[in-house]
């Protein structure tokens, strides 16, 4: 890809470096991933549609290619991870409209000072 240089690429040896520099903390996120992503009340399918839409709202270029990889491989179709990413979008875009109220408060205040 034309942008891969912004990200580097997941390689065995930075994992290995992680690990390595905070072993006990990798191995905590390991087991709490783990235990977040099995089959449980929701299927591992809709688990991995919500960390599809997640990733977009969070920006994180490495989740959003593998919890979209994930989610194939769980069953969902490429319609359903293009809807959880428009679900996202909506929600990135509601929270905007939602804060206006902070700017309109704060025009509100200048417009008249108590």
């Amino acid at each position: 890809m034309e942008h891969d240089h912004f990200f580097p690429q997941p390689t065995r040896e930075i994992a290995e470096k992680r690990a390595a520099l905070a072993p006990e903390a990798m191995e905590a996120w390991r087991n709490f991933s783990r235990t977040v992503y099995k089959e449980g009340t929701l299927p591992e399918k809709y688990k991995q549609l919500i960390a599809v839409a997640v990733a977009h709202v969070t920006q994180c270029p490495y989740c959003i290619r593998s919890h979209t990889a994930l989610a194939i491989r769980r069953g969902a179709t490429q319609q359903e991870v293009m809807e959880a990413i428009w679900v996202a979008a909506e929600m990135r875009a509601g929270g905007a409209v939602a804060h206006s109220a902070l700017a309109i408060s704060e025009m509100e205040k200048l417009e008249n000072p108590s």
